[in-house]
């Protein structure tokens, strides 16, 4: 865990991969007086070397990077030992992806619909040492730790890699192998090798079932 720090000459690492929000999240907390942006990055490599050389107390990093999963660098982060708090930062209101970024080590999940009014806070309470959740995502945590059982439409889902989870959410907003290629910088046929890794995890039978599944994942959670 790392070091309890006060708010005052808090450094923050950015690392989201759109500029204009990027640029935004910066304006908000660096018109803090305790805290200041000391560098930016939109991949796990630049972010990374940013990490060592700016020794940054909090990063602010996204789900989705370019050309990765923000899940990725909390994972390296956590195997390199270093001290370092980190917030997710994330488009999707989903207790699953919430639940893998406080595993892998982040210590706290905030959702860009929220991030406006809530990033000074967030970064404050893990400063503080205390974990970041919005009341809703905490009911959220709870109600399904504390489930009994899996609605069978939706069991296998924490058998996913991260990757996949998000191949399979971006599958329910009906994008396309290439347009989800895109989204992730990855190649078609990566694309399509998640898709039929998810197939066979969820014992899905076609390419419709998968659609039908995801569409209605995203529907009853919102992601």
């Amino acid at each position: 865990m790392a070091e309890t720090k006060t708010n005052k000459g808090c450094k923050v690492l950015l690392v989201e991969d759109h500029p204009m929000f990027r640029e935004h999240l910066g304006q908000l907390i660096n018109r803090d007086l305790g805290m200041s942006v000391c560098g930016e990055a939109d991949n796990i490599r630049d972010a990374m070397r940013l990490i060592h050389e700016k020794q940054p107390d909090i990063a602010i990093v996204d789900i989705t990077l370019r050309g990765s999963s923000g899940l990725e660098l909390l994972k390296d982060i956590k195997a390199q030992g270093l001290p370092l708090n980190v917030l997710v930062l994330s488009m999707h209101d989903e207790e699953l992806y919430a639940e893998r970024a406080l595993r892998a080590g982040a210590k706290g999940y905030i959702t860009k619909n929220e991030a406006s009014t809530e990033v000074v806070k967030a970064i404050r309470m893990v400063m503080k040492g205390e974990v970041y959740a919005s009341r809703q995502m905490t009911a959220k945590l709870l109600d399904r730790l504390t489930q009994k059982r899996t609605p069978i439409e939706f069991a296998g889902m924490e058998t996913l890699a991260d990757r996949e989870l998000e191949v399979f959410q971006l599958l329910g907003r009906g994008k396309s192998t290439h347009e989800i290629a895109q989204s992730l910088n990855l190649g078609d046929s990566t694309v399509e090798t998640y898709r039929a890794r998810i197939k066979d995890k969820l014992q899905l039978r076609s390419a419709a079932e998968l659609y039908l599944r995801a569409g209605q994942w995203v529907r009853e959670h919102g992601a």
